[in-house]
């Protein structure tokens, strides 16, 4: 199971020097950070990085106390994001360790979830003294590429 969306937003307030051991948060302020959890999450969709965050439909039916199911290795980077995109509105200054662990935090995220692109060889590039023509075809060169699928990841693909 994965943290919920209050857990979010209390570490969120903790990472800002607002625990809730200190200051008893109101309903307004967990709204209001609930409501930029969500933004931040759906724009980090937008860019690709998809960790399996439930994002709700309109800002009215999301739900704080609903389990996420985000992967252990993404909840720093939420937490620490989300306390740099609140401190603001609280008129609170960003600790530059806070800044430094968000970056950081993000930056492995970027790297856990990227993949390389793959490249195809050109029809052009010479086979090898490896590849005999008894094993493959007899052409003395690799085969040509073929056209890649253009779908992209939330695409769906339909087989006829």
């Amino acid at each position: 199971m994965g943290w919920t969306k209050r857990q979010y937003i209390e570490q969120a307030f903790s990472a800002i020097g607002m625990a809730g051991y200190v200051f008893d948060l109101e309903p307004q302020q967990l709204q209001m950070a609930l409501t930029r959890l969500d933004s931040m999450m759906a724009a980090w969709n937008a860019k690709g990085i998809r960790v399996g965050y439930p994002a709700p439909s309109s800002p009215q039916n999301s739900n704080i106390d609903e389990e996420t199911g985000v992967p252990d290795a993404a909840n720093e980077a939420i937490y620490y994001g989300l306390g740099i995109r609140i401190a603001p509105d609280f008129g609170k200054t960003v600790a530059p360790e806070v800044k430094f662990f968000a970056k950081t935090a993000y930056d492995t995220l970027l790297a856990l979830a990227s993949t390389p692109i793959e490249k195809q060889f050109p029809g052009t590039l010479p086979a090898g003294a490896g590849n005999k023509p008894w094993r493959n075809n007899d052409s003395p060169f690799l085969n040509p590429p073929c056209d890649p699928l253009l779908a992209g990841p939330d695409s769906v693909i339909e087989f006829d």
